[in-house]
Formats: C-alpha cells, structure tokens, sequence
C-alpha cells in the first residue's frame, strides 16, 4: 500500500520553545492532588511528565512506570499518536482550538479494556504558546468494553459515540430522546443514563407505552381516586407519583394516543398533574427519558404526534446504532449474552453457571449476518441454539439456516447479507494480499473492508504493517 496517510501535523503547531518558562510541574500535581479523579500532566510531545495518586492508584501498574512515556503507549498501546491511528486525538483538537477538549476512548487498564472519558486542558506560557496540558480521566461504569454478565457492552466507534453523548447528558435536567430501531437496547441505554446521573438513588420507572390501551393511559400515568370510576375500590398513585425524584423512561413515546399527548405535554412543561377523579394538584419531580424507533418528525407533519411535544422531549436526541454498524462488537456482545444465558440457567435445562461458548465458525457467521432485528434477535438465536448445543459450544449446525447462508427475509424478499468483509473473518493473508494491492489512504481501505480505522490499524500493527 503506498504511503498516502496524513501527518497529525501535531509537530507543525505552535508548542513551547527552549526559551519559554517549563510549566512548574511540582505544584500542579501538588494541586491535582485535591481533585478525586486521576490526573496527569502532559508536554506537547505527548510524554507524561506527571500524575496524581488518584491516577497511579486507578492506572498504575506495578513494576511499569508511565512517567517519561509517551499518553498514546500507556493508554492504547499504540506507538503512533491517537488520530494516526484512526481515534480522535483530544491534545491535537485542544491545540488546533487553543481551549479544552473532550473525548470517550477505550483504554487498557490494570483491569483490561475500559472506557474512559478524557478532558484535556492546555497550560499557556507567554505568548499564548501551549506548555503543557492537564488531563483528567474518569472511568465510565455505565458500558463494559470487555465481555459482562450485565449492563451495555461494546468497543466500536458508533456504540462509544452513543455512550459519550450519554455521558455528557446524564448530569443534567434535559429530556432526552433515544432514537434507534428496535432491538437497539433502548431500555438498557435508558437505564444507563439515570445510573450515571445525580438520581441514581431514586426509582427508575419505565413505561411501555405501546402496551396500554388508550382509555387506560391517563389513569395509568396520574393514578386515581377512590371511585374515580367503577371499580376503583381504593386510591392508586399514578406512574409519576412513583418516579418521584427519579427517571421515568417512555418506551414507544410515539404510540401515546393524541388524546394523551396534550396532558403529558402539560404535565413536562407545568410539572404538575390530578390523579383522575381527583381536585388536588400534585407536583412532580422527576427526569424525562423518551425512546422510539419510529421517525416522530414526519408523525408531526401529519398530525399524527404533537409538533410541541416533540420539541420538549427531543431536547437531547441521541441515536443508538444498529447491531450492523457495530459489527466489531458482536463477538464481545455474544460472549456477554451467553454469559447472561448461563447464570440465568436457560441453556438448554442445564444448571445455573453453566459455560457457554461459541466456536470460530459460527462466530464467524453470526458477524457476517446484518441482523435486522438487531441484538434482540441476536440474544433470540443465541437461546435457540443453546438448546440445540448438547456440550455448550455453539456451532454453525445450531444456527438457523439463514444465517448460516448469509440471508434475511425482508418484505418477502430476500436479501445477501451486505457485509462481504469483517476484521474476523478477513484472513491475515488476505489482509496482507488487499494492503499489497491497494494505493489508497489508510482511511479508505478502512472503508473498503468496510471497518475503523482503529480496527484496520490494530490489524496492521499485529502483521507488522502499521508504519
């Protein structure tokens, strides 16, 4: 592959010349020392002049010093500079912005993979020439980017997008609107968000509102009154009494019925209700979470959703990724469900805590399926084919004969998988063979194969070929 790969053009930038004052790094840890999450210092080639104990504590490894290393070697293993190797490079846009930047990255740590969420703050010496930089690392609980028994899980660049903007909403008041199709998790993103916000103590409710019949949503959502109607023996808290001071999460807020629309509407806006057959105003108190896969815009243009409702509760959209744009993460997804499988004692009549694994060759064939009911249908295929596995490893026999033929049924139509390629089921040597004969970027033939760049450059860097 000929060399067309852009430099960071990190060494071009202004930096700290020899005349310049070096930043005091003794009492910028001594000040870091206050702050709780890991810190380090950082000079504008990269190198790790300084950390807080909280750092060492947290990233540390016994016996590895990271003082004099380079940010990229400690955190990625990677020995070229994050945007070289297909990441945003938070240093490069802090300089290039003269201002602070912020960015979700997977980093190794004593404990393996982990998503970390880095703010980088450069130091100015005179005149407005960077010196240093400060980092600030915090270590995201709310996704696993190795195989877990609970909770979302994923490494690829869409599902990490997802989980930064959940991580920049979830201390806030805002609504927000997941948007995904279905099958995506929306309930498991929906949950992440209240554990990683400041109401992670109080309830988190959810409703599916696709599930309630229309004449039974008002009492439902405000509760009601004694003899509010026949059969109302007693007085019932409603479903925002009970997320009090918590999340309440609307699965399929686009089935609430019209009639619905306009109380739920005054409900966000006033914060207050009545239970139905009730006089007293009651206030709420509790943090909007909306989810649909169905497309709300073009339901308010045809009077089908309320245009003022829409906007309240899409304040912070966030779109959740199908299980086809994040092919490189459904060998970790598939290790996780048939962990979940296990401990839950379903496979197959066996025993809680039963292992559960799946060979290289259905591995292989599960990445290649686009999955258009996404993980859902995957956790379906994976329980089916638990009771077809007498010893606990799934192989292509167990799978269903679409999938093992790369087909889906759309429409009455079938459709040939999409993805011809897969960075597990691309060989080495053909790997080798498509580098040989390519003459473009990097980043196109990461978009030839039909993968990041960060997976085209892990690929790489194992045949010896990264440079």
């Amino acid at each position: 592959m000929k060399s067309h790969l852009p430099n960071s053009g990190l060494d071009s930038l202004p930096a700290a010349s020899a005349d310049e004052p070096a930043p005091d790094v003794d009492s910028l840890v001594s000040y870091l020392e206050h702050d709780p999450h890991p810190m380090i210092v950082l000079d504008p080639q990269y190198r790790i002049l300084a950390a807080n104990t909280a750092y060492q504590r947290q990233f540390g490894v016994a016996g590895e010093p990271h003082i004099g290393h380079k940010c990229y070697q400690v955190s990625h293993h990677y020995d070229v500079p994050c945007d070289q190797a297909g990441e945003h490079c938070p240093m490069r846009r802090a300089l290039e912005l003269g201002a602070p930047d912020r960015v979700l990255h997977i980093h190794h740590t004593p404990r393996g993979p982990e998503h970390v969420d880095v703010e980088l703050r450069p130091i100015f010496g005179a005149p407005r020439k960077v010196i240093a930089y400060v980092e600030r690392l915090v270590t995201v609980r709310s996704a696993s980017a190795k195989p877990s028994a609970e909770g979302l899980v994923g490494q690829s660049a869409a599902f990490n997008e997802a989980i930064s903007a959940l991580q920049r909403v979830a201390p806030s008041k805002l609504p927000v609107l997941l948007l995904g199709e279905s099958g995506t998790g929306k309930e498991l993103f929906a949950s992440a968000l209240h554990e990683a916000s400041p109401r992670v103590q109080s309830p988190f409710v959810v409703v599916d509102c696709s599930g309630i019949a229309e004449s039974l949503f008002e009492s439902e959502f405000f509760g009601y009154e004694r003899g509010a109607f026949t059969g109302a023996m007693t007085r019932k808290p409603g479903l925002v009494e009970t997320a009090q001071g918590g999340t309440l999460f609307l699965d399929e807020i686009g089935d609430v019925p019209l009639s619905m629309q306009v109380k739920l509407l005054r409900l966000i806006e006033t914060g207050t209700f009545r239970r139905v057959g009730g006089t007293e105003t009651l206030h709420s108190d509790f943090r909007l979470v909306a989810a649909t896969h169905k497309h709300l815009l073009e339901m308010t243009r045809d009077g089908r959703f309320r245009q003022d409702l829409y906007y309240r509760i899409s304040a912070f959209p966030i779109g959740l990724p199908p299980l086809r744009e994040r092919r490189g993460d459904i060998v970790l997804l598939v290790d996780s469900i048939l962990q979940r499988i296990g401990n839950a004692g379903d496979a197959g009549g066996r025993g809680p805590g039963h292992k559960l694994t799946a060979s290289r060759e259905a591995l292989a064939k599960l990445e290649a399926y686009p999955w258009p009911g996404n993980i859902r249908e995957l956790r379906n295929v994976l329980e089916r084919a638990c009771l077809l596995s007498d010893g606990g490893v799934i192989r292509p026999e167990h799978l269903p004969e679409n999938i093992v033929e790369g087909t889906t049924e759309r429409s009455g139509m079938v459709e040939r998988s999409t993805s011809t390629h897969s960075s597990h089921t691309v060989s080495d040597d053909e790997l080798v063979n498509f580098v040989n004969a390519f003459s473009g970027t990097r980043k196109a033939l990461a978009s030839h194969l039909g993968w990041s760049e960060r997976t085209l450059y892990r690929r790489l860097k194992e045949l010896g070929l990264s440079s």
